[in-house]
């Protein structure tokens, strides 16, 4: 069973799906600044690579008229990296004073609100909407200065600036994404992700990050083929290069956006399912973080709810079974049913001596506390011999042996742990006295009340004895008796620890009772 008080266990190893993002009791300030960093740095290789590549396919690769003037020279190594730096510093600048003030409850260390929580989510798209900003501008600052100084290589400048800012734009997208994972975790940490923004959501993320590691590259690769066609004075062997570097760019990119995406899909994934084994294992007390803004986010949340469910359902399970039994809850999830079953059982009746005394001359606390104690001697002994505690009536216990669970020897196991509760009150308990009743035979067992609340309990002849013969056991010396039915019942290694008494007719019963003492040399 698991404990009440069990506390929840947050998935350590890599929570997030890298050690780059740290674990998940970082500090608010380790948390920013591990993210502005990855992102900086994300954002800066990124476009550094993509301005490369592009800068390398407008100036070596692609078809166009060569041309070596000094306007174009100017262009080539002035003015594009002139821009490239520019973008850099505003893009930069701009993105983490954005990502700053967007984020400003992490510092603050507090749940993040509504508008906080929507806003964090959106913080990736924001960020490359910068991103796709700059390449905008650079793709007409550079398109309007080549019609101005080369027309004829407007289409190549075009074409590579918009390629290589789409796919550069796709994978900042998806590295930010990655960056603020722990962050966006914090903003979920009370919820699944808002519904409204799940309209953008797996299916169209994957067709975006098609088109753009796919269609577009693809695209201008057919849009190199007209350009070629133009120019008519292609060589074969120049063809041939443009199309393996171009084709490779195309293969890597596509393949560096497919890799990217997949990652982000698989990271919550590989959560949920580490965290299943974990449910599989028995280790109900786990959760998991939710980092996702889309339906996997969603299926992270579900996980939590899910765990959840069960532990409080185990819980239930838990205190359901200390009030009625862990073998009377396995009875009650197998039926509903009202009514019970004929079956060989052995009751065990323990009954304080003097109870009234007690509780005149000692104060309830006390009182109470000694109750406590021999409960607990009762319980742990019944438990120990395979029995079942059916009910606590005031100052008695009544325990049974063969129902719900049957037992290959019911009347030997409440012999056994008759004769040592016997031994353990007398030892542990010696400020209070308790007589103990045994009989055995043929009970029902089951559930008897209504259908709104139910109890389970045995009915039949041997409970009432046990009764009677536990109020006898209180004038014997050893306080114990048992039917000596209950004894002829019993395996032979137990009854020869039992010795055969007289016969009454005890109170309640219409035929009589023989009975039967423990021997005094019985361990």
């Amino acid at each position: 069973m698991m404990p009440e008080s069990s506390p929840e266990v947050v998935l350590q190893r890599r929570p997030f799906g890298s050690w780059l993002l740290g674990p998940v009791d970082q500090s608010p300030r380790m948390l920013r600044i591990r993210a502005q960093m990855l992102l900086t740095f994300f954002s800066i290789g990124t476009n550094m690579v993509g301005a490369a590549v592009v800068f390398t396919l407008a100036v070596w690769v692609l078809p166009g008229p060569p041309s070596d003037s000094d306007e174009l020279n100017l262009v080539r190594w002035v003015a594009f990296p002139a821009y490239f730096v520019f973008a850099l510093l505003v893009g930069a600048i701009w993105s983490t004073r954005f990502a700053l003030r967007v984020t400003d409850w992490v510092l603050e260390d507090r749940p993040a609100t509504r508008e906080e929580q929507i806003a964090t989510l959106r913080l990736p798209l924001r960020l490359t909407t910068i991103q796709v900003l700059l390449w905008l501008l650079a793709t007409v600052f550079f398109t309007l200065l080549t019609l101005a100084l080369e027309p004829e290589s407007v289409l190549r400048v075009l074409i590579t600036t918009v390629d290589g800012g789409t796919v550069t734009c796709a994978a900042s997208y998806l590295l930010s994404e990655f960056a603020l994972r722990p962050i966006a975790a914090r903003a979920l940490a009370d919820g699944a992700p808002p519904r409204r923004l799940l309209a953008a959501g797996l299916k169209a993320r994957t067709v975006f990050f098609w088109a753009a590691g796919s269609a577009v590259p693809v695209i201008g690769l057919m849009l190199t083929a007209v350009i070629a066609l133009i120019e008519k004075d292609v060589s074969a062997t120049r063809l041939s290069v443009i199309i393996l570097v171009i084709g490779s760019a195309v293969l890597v990119f596509g393949w560096l956006l497919t890799l990217l995406s997949a990652r982000s899909v698989s990271a919550p994934v590989r959560s949920v399912r580490t965290a299943l084994t974990l449910i599989g294992d028995g280790e109900l007390n786990v959760r998991i973080p939710v980092f996702d803004g889309t339906e996997l986010g969603s299926l992270q949340s579900g996980f939590n709810q899910m765990a959840a469910g069960l532990r409080e359902r185990e819980r239930i399970r838990d205190l359901f079974g200390r009030y009625v039994g862990a073998d009377v809850v396995r009875e009650a999830l197998t039926g509903d049913s009202l009514g019970g079953e004929e079956r060989f059982a052995a009751v065990l009746f323990v009954d304080l001596v003097g109870s009234t005394e007690l509780a005149a001359n000692r104060p309830p606390t006390e009182v109470v506390q000694l109750l406590n104690r021999f409960f607990a001697i009762v319980v742990d002994e019944v438990d120990r011999h395979d029995g079942f505690v059916n009910k606590f009536a005031g100052d008695a216990v009544l325990a049974v042996f063969g129902a719900p669970t049957e037992l290959p020897d019911a009347a030997g196991s409440a012999l056994r742990a008759g004769r040592a509760l016997t031994r353990r009150l007398a030892e542990e308990l010696p400020e209070a006295t308790a007589g103990i009743g045994i009989a055995a035979g043929t009970v029902v067992a089951g559930t008897v009340g209504d259908v709104r609340r139910y109890e389970y309990t045995v009915i039949g002849d041997p409970v009432n004895e046990a009764a009677r013969l536990s109020d006898l056991a209180k004038q014997t010396d050893h306080h114990l008796l048992a039917a000596m039915a209950a004894v002829e019942e019993s395996a032979p290694s137990e009854s020869e620890h039992w010795q055969p008494g007289e016969e009454v007719t005890v109170r309640g019963r219409s035929t009589s009772t023989r009975l039967a003492h423990p021997r005094r040399h019985a361990p």
